[in-house]
């Protein structure tokens, strides 16, 4: 049985998590914090970044390499289209997602959530810009009709479900505006219709539940 690690509250563990529940792969649960330095983690995730997971065959980390393992590894229910082109698509959107806009609105965290220092006006500045202008990138690309790319459930909304309302909330605690519904992209209802799939609220619920016990 394949390992699951990391925590429950990273929307990089919940990206993945969600794919391994959409395909009924079973899995058991570990919680290892970010950039452990014990040696059983870093044999498996030299950076010691979460998530990564535990095979019969090692470990793998990176949240998109783990997400292409899956989908070799565990073909049905596929969350990638046969078609080449398509299938590349769907990793341009999820690329978009992971790179483009949560890294980037990762940078307020610290400051938003987690009582960091105050960013200075200079780099606030900068990342709405970024941020601003991926968005309106990331629009032109993004499907919503009804999933993020296209007609069917794919990798792309394990990465969007896991991330956009993190993107959304920075936003707004950092500007007093969430950039994302400003720049047109309506992901809540969005999120609200991916919530309704038991794979998207057995992970709601196990992230709150982690939540509450921090």
């Amino acid at each position: 049985m394949l390992t699951l690690c990391g925590l429950p509250i990273s929307n990089y563990y919940n990206k993945v998590k969600l794919a391994l529940l959409e395909k009924g792969v079973p899995f058991a649960e570990e919680n290892v914090g970010t950039f452990s330095k014990d040696e059983a983690v870093l044999g498996d995730s030299p950076l010691g970044k979460i998530p990564f997971i535990r095979t019969a065959q090692g470990g793998l980390c990176e949240s998109q390499a783990i997400l292409d393992y899956l989908e070799a590894a565990f073909p049905q229910p596929p969350l990638l289209p046969a078609d080449a082109f398509a299938a590349a698509k769907v990793r341009e959107l999820t690329t978009y997602i992971d790179w483009h806009l949560e890294i980037v609105a990762r940078q307020l965290y610290g400051a938003v959530f987690f009582g960091a220092e105050p960013l200075s006006e200079g780099n606030l500045a900068r990342i709405r810009k970024q941020l601003e202008a991926n968005i309106a990138a990331f629009k032109k690309l993004a499907k919503f009709s009804p999933y993020v790319a296209g007609d069917t459930f794919t990798q792309a909304d394990c990465a969007a479900f896991a991330s956009l309302p993190l993107v959304g909330m920075a936003s707004k605690a950092a500007f007093g505006e969430d950039l994302l519904l400003a720049g047109g992209v309506d992901y809540k209802s969005y999120v609200k219709l991916i919530g309704e799939r038991p794979s998207a609220q057995k992970v709601v619920a196990d992230r709150k539940a982690a939540q509450t016990k921090a």
